[in-house]
């Protein structure tokens, strides 16, 4: 075992899945090819395939989940949960984790170029669904030599993936692990996406999407959006407790600058932001995780999946507001009543929707405990 708990060194590859002449059709009808995906993977796959745990991304997020990448000053996103001794122990589980459809991190998007105009697709890039999303997993895995995962795992909307991967396609999961997620945003939920958005498409420079070929970025629609998200993902006991109502050390009399500390956070966060995501995808990503709602039709959306039963884990955290423990209940309530085997966990944290990426003991000894029951039990 690496002593260091790190999968090491890392790079990202890329695979083309989906070509013009073999496009993606899309659940609005519409097609996409080609589709180029970005994914990284740690550990090593078993000879009968049968070890490989796939990991979706949150909305903000991308493929680079664990490990490092050359000169990089942070490890990947999700690494205190992934790699030898971690709850997700690369010794053991062949761990699989791809930028998304509709992405900005090497995966096809808005941000891509349209084949059919040799310009940018921007606003002309087709509206998508989470089924899109998950389309593009399970071409990956075949992609991989992968015919059923042990587990699919997930935070925020990478748990609404698995549950719709579950729910669409349950004979190609032996375990789901959804954590911090929804089954269906409420209004409040849509309504920050909303601001968000709207802060992008009234910023001057967002030219109707066609602002790369302006030569110019929305960055303040774009910080904006990420500055009102990142209150959404912290307790207000996280903030009080790291900021109360502290003085930014520079601020001189009352104005209208940063005089508070919380204040020069939030514009470190959205300026930091701007680095590494697009505004369009923000737009497009916002957009399905709006119209997700699995459950509408609850007839149809449990048939399969109690014809293929697998194990499901469900995680929320105590003081998440921006998808609380009733989201999480919801979603218990109704794989009950399909009759699939649900273990609940309300974790307590102070860091509110954040807790999904943090390393909290009571949260990855729940994770690691399902995960070694998982390979016990098998692909079976």
């Amino acid at each position: 075992m690496n002593d260091s708990g790190s999968v090491g060194i890392v790079s990202t590859q890329t695979v083309r899945l989906f070509t013009a002449d073999d496009p993606l059709v899309l659940a609005s009808g519409a097609t996409l090819g080609p589709i180029d995906v970005a994914f990284e993977t740690y550990g090593t796959l078993s000879p009968n395939a049968d070890n490989a745990v796939m990991i979706l991304h949150a909305l903000t997020g991308d493929a680079h989940a664990a490990g490092w990448h050359e000169g990089a000053r942070r490890p990947g996103w999700w690494d205190n949960l992934i790699g030898p001794g971690k709850p997700l122990d690369t010794d053991r589980f062949f761990v699989v984790c791809a930028n998304l459809l509709g992405g900005c991190q090497g995966t096809t998007g808005p941000s891509s170029v349209n084949p059919a105009t040799g310009r940018l697709y921007g606003l002309d890039f087709p509206v998508l669904a989470m089924s899109d999303f998950v389309a593009v997993h399970r071409a990956l895995v075949r992609h991989l030599g992968i015919t059923r995962l042990l587990a699919a795992l997930g935070g925020s909307l990478g748990g609404m993936q698995v549950l719709e991967w579950s729910l669409t396609y349950p004979e190609e999961l032996a375990n789901a692990l959804i954590i911090a997620a929804s089954s269906r945003l409420t209004a409040q939920n849509i309504a920050f996406s909303a601001v968000a958005r709207r802060a992008i498409m009234t910023d001057p420079n967002f030219h109707e999407g066609r602002y790369s070929e302006a030569g110019v970025i929305p960055n303040g629609g774009l910080s904006i959006a990420r500055m009102m998200a990142h209150i959404t993902y912290l307790s207000e006991e996280a903030l009080s407790e790291k900021f109360g109502r502290n003085p930014h050390p520079d601020a001189g009399k009352p104005g209208f600058g940063i005089d508070f500390a919380v204040e020069s956070y939030l514009s470190y966060q959205g300026n930091a932001f701007l680095e590494r995501f697009d505004a369009l995808s923000y737009l497009y990503l916002t957009r399905v995780m709006d119209y997700f709602d699995p459950f509408e039709h609850p007839t149809a959306s449990v048939a399969r999946v109690q014809a293929h039963p697998l194990r499901f884990l469900v995680i929320s955290f105590a003081t998440d507001w921006r998808f609380s423990s009733m989201h999480s209940r919801r979603i218990v309530r109704r794989l009950v009543n399909a009759g699939q085997p649900v273990s609940f966990r309300e974790i307590p944290s102070t860091w509110g929707h954040d807790s999904f990426l943090l390393e909290i003991e009571s949260y990855h000894a729940t994770v690691r405990a399902f995960l070694d029951r998982a390979l016990e039990e098998g692909t079976r």
